[in-house]
């Protein structure tokens, strides 16, 4: 699977608008055959960042993701929000789901 998370710095008339300013593409790509997840989370330090978790099946679905109309929509209407360009970390790993962090097992 392609896994990617990337912070998004939101100007911060925006950060409590954020969910609502990117619901459509969110729900767009959730509906992509091949998305596996595509979770945004608001960090605890800074409200004005939002964390984007995604993942999606293999190449060929990134590939699917950039190209999509919706994706194009978002490069144009999601920038104006922002402070900065969002960072990323994007890496292809051996597997299709969540593992358990077994150091933290839960026991019961």
């Amino acid at each position: 699977m392609i896994f990617i998370t990337a912070k998004f710095r939101i100007k911060p008339e925006y950060a409590e608008t954020w969910p609502e300013i990117t619901r459509e593409f969110t729900e767009a790509t959730r509906g992509e055959p091949g998305c596996l997840w595509f979770e945004w989370s608001r960090s605890l330090d800074d409200s004005t960042e939002y964390v984007l978790v995604e993942a999606f099946r293999d190449g060929d679905a990134g590939a699917a993701h950039v190209q999509s109309d919706h994706f194009a929509t978002a490069q144009r209407t999601l920038p104006p929000h922002l402070v900065e360009t969002p960072r990323i970390v994007n890496a292809v790993l051996e597997q299709d789901d969540w593992s358990l962090l077994g150091e933290m097992a839960v026991q019961g």
